[in-house]
């Protein structure tokens, strides 16, 4: 300690040629020294800028975003740019898989009710054999679309991490709002026999039609919404004001699995992100087509894939393409405007 102290005695006498200044004076700053303080002011000045933009790209959910945040997704760490909102795991409102609690209750860690195999604190895991970014483009080639029957991303969260131990990589929202909820080199708990092949999204939904839920379709002078419970909140979407619209006015039926099923459409905000997400996933993952399964007269089938035929298919799929006791995303998905339109985005390479 002493050793130090006679050091730090050295350190502190002013060196040969100066001079300390008397009491009471201030010793004359050096044209260096001043330069230095306003170089300091400067950067100061740009932190406070930056931390404003950031606050600004966390906005609440409800708060437009249209002006703030990022529009890439992440695979492998890196960002592939989609062209639509995505809100990242560690922005507001945190919807983060690889938490090992609950989000509605961080003291608890297992879930409340959770799915067969899930009640642990991991809600998702390693792939099998992939550990790098090449690893995972030869591991993945299938993006399964489900929709979630919770209404709203939000919900859909929280039953996924609090309630059933569950997760999933993307939430489409019925706003258009893409969260994800962990890198894509992740596994997800969402498809089962498919979760190493695979990454998957839950599209924002209340699912079938019931005669409760047609209550909910009310019409207006802009055409038919969807009427969202004051469960969800007063301002349940992040997009200020959004009120879901499905993109077709009546509801589409049709048959999944040979049952007959109704159901109202998705919104055009959601079509739009889909199919940018899609783009942006094949790009990343060159193993995912831009098609689904189809028949032997072109349509995209109704029915579950053979266990080899599902295991080798390389494109998008519906949760009914893997499991029998599934029907999502339901009859009202439209597979061809996907398709399509995520085809164009990738064929002219938007967003570059």
């Amino acid at each position: 300690m002493a050793g130090k102290r006679e050091r730090s005695d050295r350190a502190r006498r002013p060196t040969r040629g100066t001079e300390r200044p008397g009491r009471g004076e201030r010793p004359a700053r050096a044209p260096a020294r001043r330069a230095r303080e306003a170089r300091g002011i400067v950067a100061l000045l740009a932190m406070v800028v930056a931390v404003g933009a950031a606050a600004a790209a966390l906005a609440p959910p409800g708060a437009s975003v249209s002006a703030a945040g990022g529009e890439s997704i992440v695979v492998a760490g890196k960002r592939i740019p989609i062209g639509t909102r995505v809100v990242l795991w560690d922005e507001k409102p945190f919807f983060d898989a690889a938490a090992r609690r609950r989000h509605d209750r961080p003291d608890v860690v297992l879930p409340e009710r959770p799915a067969p195999g899930c009640d642990t604190p991991e809600r998702i895991g390693k792939r099998a054999g992939v550990a790098s970014a090449g690893d995972l483009g030869r591991a993945v080639h299938q993006f399964v679309i489900h929709y979630d029957e919770a209404w709203t991303s939000a919900n859909c969260f929280h039953v996924l991490q609090d309630i059933r131990g569950l997760s999933v990589h993307f939430l489409c929202d019925q706003d258009g709002t893409i969260y994800q909820t962990c890198d894509a080199i992740e596994r997800c708990r969402h498809a089962r026999a498919a979760n190493d092949r695979s990454v998957g999204v839950e599209v924002a939904h209340p699912g079938a039609l019931t005669d409760a839920l047609a209550g909910r379709y009310r019409r207006d002078a802009r055409g038919v919404f969807l009427a969202v419970p004051e469960r969800f909140g007063a301002a349940p979407f992040r997009v200020s004001g959004f009120v879901p619209r499905p993109a077709r006015p009546e509801p589409v039926r049709g048959r999944i699995h040979g049952r007959e099923i109704a159901q109202y459409d998705f919104t055009d905000e959601q079509y739009e992100a889909l199919a940018r997400l899609a783009a942006g996933l094949a790009r990343a993952l060159p193993r995912i087509r831009l098609d689904a399964p189809r028949d032997s007269e072109g349509r995209v089938r109704t029915g579950v894939l053979g266990e080899e035929e599902a295991a080798a298919f390389e494109g998008i799929l519906g949760h009914y393409h893997l499991q029998t006791d599934k029907t999502d995303p339901g009859p009202a998905f439209d597979w061809e405007r996907v398709l399509k339109r995520a085809e164009a985005v990738r064929s002219a390479r938007e967003p570059l």
